[in-house]
């Protein structure tokens, strides 16, 4: 039988469960992931990598894109929550689907070879954190302790088209990854089942 910490964000022994910020606390972890593994070798200020569309880059030398969120139904959860005397409603579970793209302003000999460089370094430090802990997650990720699991997804060029879809804007290698499952506490709450509590004495007879 599961047990649930009165008050709690999460059930005893089970998943934590972050607040309707968790999409973006996920990004955020992310990004404090990358950030910290790739300044100031290959890129020299943190501020040069970012959440932004390829179209949206900016001066970003490493841009990070949430691309697609779509439900995870094999994390979903059936099972009500039991929280300050309420019942609540089972967590959104997702899947957050990132396009990670690289952009180099050398010139045209060196460009493509740069832009490698940062894909690969990037793809070595997802790979070896495949599972993000604390001191990396924020927000509401970092205060129930929630852990957030990274996949490479393996993609066709017909695939990452549909992802790339920036209008005029020339395909650049990018990569693809899975965030998740990250965990949406629900609002909706119903009353909870009164414990009505009953004793029995009993006596025994003279005699008997």
């Amino acid at each position: 039988m599961m047990s649930y910490a009165v008050g709690s964000m999460f059930p005893e022994g089970g998943l934590p469960i972050g607040g309707y910020t968790a999409i973006a606390d996920a990004g955020a972890s992310l990004l404090k992931l990358l950030r910290e593994h790739m300044t100031p070798d290959l890129i020299p200020r943190p501020d040069l990598i970012g959440i932004a569309s390829p179209a949206d880059k900016g001066d970003l030398a490493l841009s990070l894109y949430l691309c697609a969120v779509r439900e995870n139904g094999d994390a979903r959860r059936n099972e009500m929550q039991l929280q300050g005397g309420v019942m609540r409603y089972p967590p959104l579970s997702l899947d957050l689907h990132y396009l990670l793209t690289a952009h180099s302003t050398a010139d045209l000999q060196t460009r493509a070879l740069d832009e490698h460089r940062l894909l690969g370094r990037a793809a070595q430090i997802l790979y070896d954190h495949a599972i993000v802990r604390s001191p990396y997650l924020e927000g509401t990720l970092a205060e129930t302790g929630e852990e957030l699991r990274v996949t490479s997804v393996g993609l066709d060029p017909d695939q990452i088209a549909r992802y790339w879809s920036f209008g005029d804007l020339p395909y650049k290698l990018s990569l693809v990854y899975r965030v998740g499952p990250v965990l949406l506490e629900s609002n909706r709450v119903k009353a909870a089942p009164r414990v009505v509590e009953r004793r029995i004495k009993l006596e025994e007879k003279e005699g008997g």
